[in-house]
């Protein structure tokens, strides 16, 4: 089976997601056929219990699907072995969570640094510097995450999911615990990184102003894409 378009960084095709046996199953996601295109910022949206972050951590190899496929690229996810599938995580996607998920004790540095480090990889040292300085983060490199703002903390977690160069970036929820103003100026630089670098953004969010950042909004309700 080969995905929809060669465009498409990820796709979903005829994507089952069941949580539970026999009568007590919940259908999370319910024959979803949908792609994603390369180079840019879509939304996924719905209400809760839509399916959306079932979706997303299908997408992202997080989780197994009942049945469908996922292809990151032109690799289906379908079947391969777990090895396959870290290395799928860990080096062609980013993660960028509402929650933040910075270790308390490293600095902002070391945290962005964190992905290659387990990967037994060096950091590209012009890279970093690009991508710290358009972040605004050159002179909070040896901070810690408590003596952070929130926004800064989510800038810090976007130059993590950033630094590997992955093939997408998936944004969780990403402005759920900022003010507006910090909330605002995370999409400026989601909607900038699409721009500047090319970057594939699937960001998931029940908030109408943040998914007015993207370039497509998915709408999702029951399982369902109702786009």
């Amino acid at each position: 089976m080969k995905p929809f378009t060669t465009e498409a960084a990820v796709a979903a095709r005829e994507l089952t997601k069941l949580y539970g046996t026999g009568a007590a199953a919940v259908r999370a996601l319910d024959d979803v056929s949908v792609s994603f295109e390369a180079g840019a910022f879509s939304a996924i949206m719905g209400p809760s219990g839509s399916g959306k972050s079932t979706l997303m951590h299908c997408l992202a190899g997080l989780e197994t699907p009942t049945s469908g496929h996922v292809f990151v690229g032109s690799l289906d996810l379908a079947g391969q072995p777990d090895r396959v599938l870290t290395a799928v995580r860990r080096d062609r996607i980013g993660f960028v969570f509402q929650a933040f998920n910075l270790l308390p004790s490293m600095s902002a540095q070391d945290n962005i640094v964190l992905p290659l480090r387990l990967a037994g990889r060096k950091a590209d040292q012009a890279w970093f510097s690009t991508l710290t300085e358009f972040l605004g983060l050159r002179e909070r490199l040896a901070h810690r995450p408590a003596e952070l703002s929130g926004g800064q903390q989510q800038r810090v977690a976007l130059a993590r999911a950033l630094v590997t160069r992955p093939d997408v970036v998936f944004a969780d929820e990403p402005t759920g615990s900022l003010d507006s103003t910090a909330g605002t100026e995370v999409l400026t630089l989601l909607r900038h990184c699409v721009r500047e670098f090319g970057q594939t953004v699937v960001m998931v969010t029940h908030d109408e102003r943040a998914a007015g950042h993207a370039d497509r909004v998915v709408h999702m309700a029951d399982g369902k894409v109702s786009e």
